[in-house]
């Protein structure tokens, strides 16, 4: 007997009249063998979909495991923070967070070497203090200038010896004792809780910048500074990596050499970059995805509850929908210090102010660097006519200088 569900040669044969079929053997009125067929098809498709599925798994397995190696864990700062846990700020706001990136200016390695010579220290060159609101409507970004006059707590150095404590500028904190000296000396400052901490070097800035292809800016002169390694001609440009990097590290060539104005540059260009980022040309488009995955875990060192795809994640997620005007910039108030015009101190009590609603987790209102000209006021008059008695109004909420994420570069 032939069987009828199809042989190698692919012919079909009929049957004698004695032949009888059960359930199942070949073709019947009933379709069974129909049916049969279909079930293997449709198994074949199942095991291929399976297939699929396991090797894109696998792939995406092999993908998250060298991400999730890429960041390096700062275990050392987390160890020197728990031994001062008691002096440490308690925190005010359930769900808020305020996060230290640190912008390290260290020479160490290949990818930092040609910026200068590695004398074996670092220092901070750009720290920003970022608060997320408790709800995720909003973040709030406070540069600290490198020269503020602060008090440094003392700190542990490297080689296992401490330093005093003392009175000097801001960015000696990062030399003296890393991250756990500089997030100790800005919770002494602000009496802020700094929940994480992130630092970057040279090399990963140029290569997050590079892997979004590039951030677009507004040059309204040109740039010519050799310490940055930076040459740039007026009007819109597309700045690569190294580009970028000299362009927020540019001070002595631009404006008045202050670094009251490279701090502005780099709160304009961190707007443009997180517009660039949020854009769905990057988000949505895996094969852009990764490479700003992979550039931006491997410039990282952070705390251990963040130095993980894991950790990160949870950080980040509630931060995609906030809008660009509600992602904000400023820079602590200050002026120059009262005995070293070339060093900053706090103003007050505006910079009370401010840190003040960063503990509480209040709004914070930002006003342009350069505002325009203000409308006129109309006093709101009563049902008799009068105006209102400004003896009950209440007092204004305290605007700061900065801009927003929305913001172009120049106008």
């Amino acid at each position: 007997m032939t069987d009828t569900a199809g042989s190698g040669s692919g012919t079909e044969e009929t049957p004698g009249p004695e032949a009888t079929y059960g359930p199942g053997a070949g073709a019947s009125p009933s379709g069974a063998g129909a049916v049969r067929r279909r079930r293997r098809w449709l198994r074949g498709i199942a095991l291929g979909v399976a297939m699929l599925v396991l090797v894109a798994g696998g792939a995406g397995w092999v993908a998250y495991r060298k991400l999730n190696g890429n960041i390096t864990k700062d275990t050392d700062a987390a160890a020197e923070l728990a031994r001062f846990e008691k002096e440490r700020p308690t925190p005010l706001v359930h769900d808020a967070q305020n996060i230290l990136l640190i912008g390290s200016d260290t020479r160490a390695g290949p990818a930092n070497r040609k910026y200068g010579r590695d004398p074996g220290t670092q220092r901070s060159d750009t720290t920003i203090l970022l608060h997320l609101a408790a709800d995720r409507q909003s973040a709030t970004a406070v540069s600290i200038p490198r020269d503020l006059m602060v008090d440094i707590p003392g700190c542990r150095r490297p080689d296992g010896s401490r330093t005093r404590a003392q009175f000097a500028q801001f960015n000696w904190a990062f030399e003296f004792g890393g991250t756990a000296c500089t997030i100790r000396t800005v919770e002494k400052l602000t009496r802020i809780r700094v929940d994480h901490h992130m630092v970057v070097d040279f090399a990963g800035f140029k290569d997050m910048v590079d892997a979004v292809d590039g951030v677009e800016v507004c040059l309204k002169a040109p740039i010519d500074d050799d310490d940055a390694h930076v040459r740039l001609a007026p009007g819109p440009r597309t700045l690569n990596g190294e580009q970028a990097l000299g362009y927020v590290r540019a001070r002595k060539s631009l404006g008045n050499g202050s670094d009251t104005e490279r701090m502005d540059r780099q709160q304009e260009f961190l707007g443009a970059l997180v517009n660039k980022v949020q854009s769905n040309d990057v988000l949505l488009n895996p094969a852009k995805l990764y490479p700003v995955l992979d550039a931006a875990t491997s410039s990282l060192t952070t705390d251990p509850a963040l130095a993980s795809l894991r950790g990160l994640y949870e950080l980040v997620r509630g931060m995609r929908n906030i809008p660009t005007e509600r992602v904000q910039f400023l820079t602590v108030p200050r002026q120059s210090y009262t005995y070293d015009p070339n060093r900053d101190e706090l103003v007050e009590p505006a910079a009370e102010q401010l840190f003040t609603r960063l503990r509480t987790d209040s709004p914070v209102q930002v006003i342009p660097e350069k505002p325009e000209k203000p409308a006129v006021r109309h006093e709101q008059a009563d049902s008799d006519g009068k105006p209102d008695d400004p003896s009950h109004t209440p007092s204004p909420a305290p605007t700061f200088r900065g801009n927003t994420a929305a913001e172009a570069a120049c106008e």
